[in-house]
């Protein structure tokens, strides 16, 4: 019975349709080529996810809140021009790395400062400094391509063991740290609480617009450390890097259970939910199809995940309403009972 009722308890869990999706996946893609199966590949599948993981895990604190951050795309193709033209000229990739941090704090605040203090809608805000960060970063870079990064730094991400990159195995270990944070200590609690219902933050005190405010910094901040892996993973950056990765991190929430709505959802969902979207166009290859089609999957999983979100929550809605009227239908017939035992015994 206790092992029944923790099944139970997992597939309510809502990045466990998730981790389903990502089995059948790999599922179909094994069947149509086995090649696909090979441990080797799918050790590529989980570094090739790191970039996308961390912009997940940023975009899921924005997102818990119950806004949303389009400019991650424009922040790290930024952060990563800056970065990779740095390490090219022979900085230290330590302070390349602290330099991007610093593009992704100030294109932050401003996102944060703009929605959480002036009330600007986060769609409007975010899309409006991802074209000034785009239109800095041709600037930066003439339009040019930044190429020629030392080999030593491009080797950095071939590094590991098990077949795991280190950098996928310091995300992954982040990821937990954040996931624990943010789930078992308070102030990790607020950003969940502030999307699940902002007037009743607001009323009992938390901090509404400091949560808001903190949680488009993380995100940005996570764009511009994706960055720096992007630079060592990829070797180059060209004025277009990073064009799309918005929405592949919000897709990655939502597939991975995280409410658009806010205030539902968990980093670990996030985490599934970069492994399919990195690992889609790598298996449109060994299924025969063009990984053109990527960005199209995309956006038919993100509206179907968005569209089944809504029904649910549309149902649960009703479902509670109708709950609450057939308690009160009951005590209004209490009431009426005649015989004095059964009226209004509230207790």
């Amino acid at each position: 019975m206790e092992s029944m009722s923790f099944m139970k308890k997992i597939t309510k869990r809502r990045e466990f349709s998730s981790i389903i999706f990502l089995l059948a996946l790999f599922g179909i893609a094994g069947v149509v080529n086995p090649a696909f199966w090979k441990l080797d590949n799918i050790m590529l599948c989980l570094n090739g996810s790191t970039v996308y993981t961390i912009c997940a895990i940023g975009m899921a604190f924005v997102i818990f809140t119950g806004e949303i951050d389009a400019s991650i795309g424009g922040t790290l193709g930024l952060s990563a021009a800056v970065a990779a033209t740095m390490i090219r000229n022979g900085n230290s990739s330590m302070m390349a790395l602290l330099v991007a941090i610093l593009i992704g704090i100030v294109i932050g605040t401003v996102n944060g400062f703009g929605v959480a203090v002036l009330g600007v809608p986060s769609i409007i805000m975010t899309i409006g400094v991802n074209g000034i960060v785009r239109g800095f970063s041709y600037v930066y870079t003439g339009g040019a391509w930044v190429e020629n990064i030392p080999r030593n730094f491009k080797e950095i991400s071939q590094m590991g063991m098990f077949g795991l990159s280190w950098f996928y195995i310091g995300t992954i270990i982040i990821m937990i740290l954040i996931h624990f944070c943010v789930t078992k200590k308070r102030c990790g609690r607020y950003f969940q609480a502030v999307g699940d219902n902002e007037d009743g933050a607001v009323h009992i005190g938390l901090p509404v617009t400091a949560t808001k405010m903190i949680s488009f910094i993380i995100c940005a901040v996570c764009a511009s450390l994706a960055s720096v892996i992007f630079v060592s993973r990829i070797g180059f950056v060209t004025p277009m890097s990073g064009n799309g990765y918005e929405m592949k991190a919000i897709a990655a929430c939502v597939i991975g259970g995280i409410s658009l709505s806010g205030g539902i959802g968990n980093m670990i969902g996030a985490t599934f939910g970069a492994l399919i979207m990195a690992s889609i166009s790598r298996i449109l290859v060994f299924v025969g199809l063009s990984s053109n089609y990527d960005n199209t999957i995309t956006g038919i999983l993100l509206i179907t995940i968005v569209v089944i979100d809504a029904v649910i929550q549309k149902h649960n809605i009703e479902k509670s309403r109708r709950e609450r009227l057939a308690a009160r239908t009951a005590e209004v017939i209490e009431y009426k009972v005649e015989g004095g035992n059964k009226v209004c015994d509230r207790n």
